[in-house]
């Protein structure tokens, strides 16, 4: 397994900006697929977006489509989200997620952060 920590979470308006980080240690980073979660009190957890181990196969959710993008930079053992065009229902804690043959389902994922807050006010 690795270890995944999360940063760049924040308190931001309507309209606004975050750059999510996850740094990953433990182990080889490219040989995992890294998706990003998102949990709003109440709600499941859900997938927000997730990257191949060699930057393809990326997948986003509907609602974020357009509005964030997902990244990885091998040599820095990194993942990032970039959101833009934040709205209030983006509201949620956000985690990273590492598996290596994971796709959709939160269930193929074997490594998880801590968690990140993203509080967006409107």
């Amino acid at each position: 397994q690795v270890q995944l920590v999360e940063s760049g979470g924040g308190l931001v308006q309507a309209g606004g900006s975050l750059r999510l980080s996850c740094a990953v240690s433990g182990r080889t980073f490219s040989n995992y697929v890294m998706g990003w979660f998102r949990q709003a009190p109440g709600k499941e957890r859900e997938l927000v977006a997730r990257i191949g181990w060699n930057g393809g196969l990326t997948y986003y959710e509907d609602s974020v489509k357009g509005r964030c993008t997902i990244s990885r930079d091998n040599a820095k053992n990194t993942v990032y989200l970039q959101m833009n065009s934040l709205k209030p229902e983006d509201t949620a804690v956000y985690y990273c997620a590492a598996g290596v043959l994971a796709g959709r389902s939160s269930r193929e994922y074997s490594s998880w952060g801590q968690g990140t807050q993203v509080t967006v006010s409107s």
